[in-house]
């Protein structure tokens, strides 16, 4: 397997599971109310089908767009799927270490409120959103590689996909048992540093891209050559290159970017613990 669909692999398992932890808690809640509770299944339902159709058509339309863009174009355009890719991998690792401790109160607070009113059309819209959110982001990251595939690696990419969507089902269903193994809170640290680690990656090769189109400089020539210890090629090394960014012969500029990244990193994951001493 190449280190592309395992990225394509563990962002769809990460995405689902966001997702399925959302449906699931909407699910308990609403199967404990009765009958009352059935009517709001169904827009449970409804509201993820509607996230499904959402970004699917998401999908289609980057593909579409993609098609239409002559090839100088078409490295603009990816290059900018890449860095957008990155920046929405970001926002979802802090978006959920923010409303990670109070997204069960806070869904079940806005169920309260829609079953008080006897409007589930609120139930629709959460579950909506949350599938949405979660393909949109999916569907972005996977528009680069998709855009680009050629022969049978579009059947590949949609192989990947649907797989990591079967290893999330498999895996929600086990965090679900219990915490015995593994609990939510430290399956959520162990893949978000992943996830980190991974934007890193998409943002030096953007940089890579940008230096390509004469947009960003190199800054330097080649700092140094690692390529006969650990390449950033061949099964291991390149799994390594996709995963965290490495490169064998780096210029200035890779590195610089890769260090002021995690630089940023580093002092966003301190600042709300600052905050909270």
């Amino acid at each position: 397997m190449s280190p592309q669909l395992g990225n394509i692999i563990f962002i769809v398992w990460r995405e689902s599971i966001e997702a399925l932890l959302v449906i699931g808690i909407l699910n308990a809640w609403l199967s404990q109310q009765g009958g009352a509770g059935r009517r709001g299944q169904l827009f449970l339902w409804a509201g993820v089908t509607g996230g499904l159709v959402a970004a699917i058509a998401l999908g289609a339309g980057l593909i579409r767009l993609g098609d239409e863009l002559d090839q100088e174009t078409m490295e603009f355009y990816q290059t900018g799927l890449v860095l957008l890719a990155a920046a929405l991998i970001v926002q979802m690792v802090f978006w959920m270490r923010k409303q990670g401790r109070t997204l069960k109160r806070d869904l079940e607070g806005a169920l309260q409120g829609a079953a008080d009113r006897d409007n589930w059309w609120g139930v629709f819209a959460l579950a909506a959103i949350a599938v949405a959110r979660e393909g949109s982001e999916t569907v972005v990251f996977l528009a680069g590689t998709i855009a680009a595939a050629r022969d049978g690696a579009l059947g590949a990419a949609i192989g990947a996909a649907v797989g990591g969507l079967a290893i999330a089902v498999g895996t929600y269903a086990l965090l679900q048992l219990g915490g015995r193994f593994l609990s939510w809170r430290t399956f959520f640290r162990i893949t978000e540093t992943m996830l980190l680690l991974l934007a890193g990656a998409l943002l030096v090769t953007a940089t890579d891209k940008l230096i390509g189109l004469d947009l960003l400089p190199a800054l330097s020539g080649r700092l140094w050559d690692t390529s006969a210890i650990v390449p950033d090629t061949g099964p291991i090394g390149g799994l390594i290159a996709s995963l965290s960014g490495y490169r064998a012969r780096p210029d200035l500029v890779q590195v610089l970017v890769l260090a002021l990244y995690w630089a940023a990193m580093v002092w966003l994951l301190r600042t709300p613990r600052a905050k909270a001493g």
